[in-house]
This record gives structure tokens, C-alpha cells and sequence, in this order.
């Protein structure tokens, strides 16, 4: 199915031959990525579990973001609202507005199933600029904190700054 075109960007359904595409672009710009990720989320759309899109730019794939109606993972899991997970823009396609519009897609198809939508971003500066897009598109933290794993990381408690350690972010679409 496709979500959008215009001149340049293309969003679609993910298909099976763009998890290795877009495997071996991220372990090009040095990410140590593997197909197994990409391969479980077309598993999870052919079972109906996600959305799983791609964006397209000048007709090479380039970035991806998926969408859980019903998440059961994170701050919100088993309680109705889609989550945004794994959304990604290709280090050489970054700045052509595809991260926006994969994001404007993600939101109207999760505002099918529910008027809040929510998201983990990690808290590594890897992670920066998809914190900032986040805040400025209005997203607010859900107040559990920071998670690692699949839990809350309590006070005081240790953890490793890796992608693991995330805040849950909400926004209210409608």
C-alpha cells in the first residue's frame, strides 16, 4: 500500500527485499545492524500485530518507522494506544524532510485507533535529534521516568547508557 508520494519521497509498505537494503545501509554508515530486526517486523505486519513502513527518496529506500496499534511493550502497553517503534532516516538521506513525513503518516495511522499515540527515545546523544524532533512535534514524557529494558529504572538504581534506556513520550492527536 502506498501512504504518500510526491516528487521525491515515497512511503509504502515495508517489503521483504528492503530489510537487507536497509541492513546494509545502516552497517555502511558504521550501526551494527542485522537483518533479524527488520525480519520481525515483517512478521509482525504479515500477522497483523504492525504497520511497517518505508520511505522511499528519489526512488532509494531510505528511511522506516513502524506502528503498534495495541503496543505491548512501554509505558502504555495493554492499554489501547499505538506506539511508534524503531523509526529511522539513513544517515545520507537525513535533512530532505523524509524523518517528518514518515512521521506525519505514523501519527494519522495510529489516530485510527486511538487520540494518543506514544514513542520511546533513547537517551544517548545518539539519539539527539530524534529527541528534539519529538519535543517539537509535541510530544510531552509520561512521568514513569526513564525505563531500561522493559521496566522502570528505579532512583539511584545502575543502568548502562545504551539503547535500552529509554523515555516514553505521549502526544495527543486529536
Amino acid at each position: 500500500m502506498i501512504y504518500y508520494h510526491d516528487d521525491e519521497i515515497l512511503i509504502r509498505d515495508m517489503q521483504q527485499n528492503d530489510a537487507q537494503i536497509i541492513t546494509d545501509e545502516e552497517i555502511a554508515q558504521g550501526w551494527h545492524a542485522t537483518v533479524d530486526k527488520y525480519e520481525m517486523r515483517l512478521r509482525h505486519q504479515s500477522e497483523g500485530k504492525s504497520i511497517s513502513l518505508v520511505a522511499e527518496y528519489q526512488d532509494h529506500v531510505a528511511g522506516y518507522i513502524n506502528v503498534y496499534p495495541d503496543s505491548e511493550w512501554g509505558a502504555f502497553a495493554g492499554r489501547g494506544y499505538p506506539e511508534i517503534v524503531d523509526f529511522g532516516v539513513l544517515e545520507k538521506y537525513r535533512r530532505h524532510g523524509i524523518g517528518s513525513k514518515l512521521m506525519d503518516i505514523a501519527e494519522q495511522i495510529a489516530s485510527g485507533y486511538s487520540e494518543i499515540v506514544y514513542l520511546g527515545v533513547g537517551m544517548h546523544s545518539g539519539y539527539g535529534s530524534a529527541q528534539r524532533m519529538y519535543v517539537k512535534r509535541g510530544y510531552v514524557p509520561d512521568g514513569t521516568g526513564v525505563w531500561y529494558g522493559d521496566q522502570v529504572c528505579e532512583q539511584n538504581a545502575e543502568c548502562c547508557n545504551n539503547d535500552d534506556l529509554v523515555l516514553y513520550l505521549s502526544k495527543r492527536l486529536r
